[in-house]
């Protein structure tokens, strides 16, 4: 159970139509927004950035938006935040099973990252993770496959969706029916170069 209440429709009018902005289409609104919701100003500018984040102008392909996201959540142990990517993302961004599974109990040295950017990029993520930083090895690696732009747009995404999980996990909000969780994509059993 959510440690803040999450809002249930009828939606009063203001929250209403900001939830559904947040959302594509006709899809309900997730819990996660429904609890940001209860706090309109914040969850009005959070919109803004999140609509860049996940929006066209990113300059990051989106598979490796996702890439980004979804190993960011596993560290951050979001498994919420994580599930609502692979739900929404995984097969549109063509994330493999084991790649999946890679993000959640393995690294970029896993077979199934046969793409350098890709590795870089998963190191990116793990060294933004645990040291809150890119020491100047990898950062030289990572500007001969990214751009400027392209690294700002990876420095922030990271950031956001640490903010992200440590909403999420802080308040429990409750999973979303019929999202994937953590133990759903056991570890990779192949020989890796690790």
């Amino acid at each position: 159970m959510s440690r803040i209440a999450l809002l249930e429709p009828p939606y009063a009018d203001e929250a209403g139509a900001l939830l559904a902005r947040m959302m594509p289409g006709d899809v309900p609104p997730i819990g996660l927004f429904r609890m940001f919701a209860r706090n309109l100003p914040m969850a009005g500018a959070m919109h803004g950035w999140g609509r860049y984040e996940l929006g066209r102008q990113l300059t990051l392909t989106m598979r490796d938006r996702e890439i980004a996201i979804n190993r960011t959540c596993v560290l951050c142990g979001c498994e919420y935040e994580w599930g609502v990517h692979m739900m929404t993302f995984a097969e549109r961004v063509g994330l493999t099973r084991e790649q999946a599974a890679s993000l959640v109990h393995g690294g970029p040295a896993d077979d199934c990252w046969t793409s350098e950017r890709e590795r870089l990029l998963i190191l990116a993520v793990d060294a933004l993770h645990e040291r809150s930083d890119i020491d100047d090895a990898l950062w030289t690696q990572l500007v001969s496959v990214f751009d400027e732009l392209q690294l700002l747009d990876l420095l922030l995404l990271c950031g956001w969706y640490h903010a992200v999980s440590f909403a999420a996990r802080a308040t429990r909000v409750p999973h979303e029916p019929g999202a994937p969780r953590f133990a759903d994509f056991l570890p990779i059993t192949t020989e890796t170069n690790r």
